[in-house]
């Protein structure tokens, strides 16, 4: 295969989802609404049901979750439970396979085109109290101190609109910002088309394509195996996800601009022009 960087700008930064890409607490959510979804009687989540509610806001989570689940109690009852699932087991999140890794290898790496520093941050639908208590094991506090506190962007962050999460791409510009405005007077300013963003979620594809970035896909086992004959229009972020009219913004099958791989630890560091030290 080609280079990539023979059609594209070289790689100058890297923005990154969490849940579910750096560490397992899409699983731990899962974990949490099978055990009140047995507690009333329903049925485990299915993976279909389970693809649509990942990387989207919470606030669309329940309206999709509570239609499906056809629960006895009210969607704020189930939401005040599963909230106190969550906070007794969200600490427990641990990295996933290939996160440290490469992680601590782009902390040093830089562009084999232009020599500098390739520059990293975080952009995650996860609000801050969220984010504090997926990261209380030692091992994945040190994993997320890779992004600096002020290029760390959270689903509650001011600066991300109300109903302007993912698909949105609002929290992966946001993130742009963070790094330009913590750029020396001297360096460029980074260009969307100059960021690589790596995310899980179908909804997390559309907003980096929809940033005008390109995009390292890594779906769950479960994701995969949903969208298999839809891989090209995912990676188009052509999936529909939501109406928000700004149908410009998208990719075009087949169009270079994002790939799909099965695991962090299967990332390309030579496709996309980066050297680590």
């Amino acid at each position: 295969m080609a280079l990539l960087e023979s059609k594209f700008p070289p790689i100058r930064a890297c923005i990154f989802d969490m849940d579910g890409l750096l560490i397992n607490s899409e699983d731990i959510i899962t974990l949490c609404t099978n055990q009140l979804l047995e507690k009333y009687g329903r049925p485990a989540f299915t993976r279909s049901i389970r693809v649509q509610l990942m990387g989207v806001p919470d606030s669309t989570n329940g309206d999709v979750f509570h239609d499906w689940a056809k629960l006895p109690i009210s969607r704020e009852e189930f939401a005040h439970e599963l909230n106190g699932q969550m906070q007794v087991h969200f600490p427990s999140c641990e990295p996933l396979p290939g996160a440290e890794n490469l992680l601590s290898d782009l902390s040093r790496a830089r562009s084999t085109s232009t020599g500098e520093k390739i520059k990293l941050a975080l952009a995650s639908s996860t609000k801050s109290h969220g984010y504090g208590l997926k990261t209380s094991r030692p091992e994945t506090k040190h994993l997320l101190d890779f992004f600096p506190s002020e290029r760390r962007i959270l689903g509650d962050d001011a600066r991300v609109r109300p109903g302007r999460g993912k698909p949105a791409p609002d929290i992966y510009l946001v993130a742009l910002q963070s790094l330009n405005s913590a750029a020396n007077a001297d360096e460029k300013i980074i260009m969307p088309n100059e960021c690589l963003v790596f995310e899980d979620s179908v909804a997390g594809v559309e907003a980096g394509r929809r940033a005008g970035m390109r995009v390292i896909w890594v779906p769950h086992q479960d994701v995969a195996a949903e969208y298999e004959t839809k891989q090209k229009h995912v990676l188009a972020g052509r999936m529909g996800m939501s109406k928000l009219g700004d149908d410009w913004q998208l990719g075009e099958v087949d169009d270079g601009w994002a790939e799909s791989i099965p695991s962090l630890e299967a990332f390309d560091y030579i496709k996309y022009g980066i050297d680590v030290l």
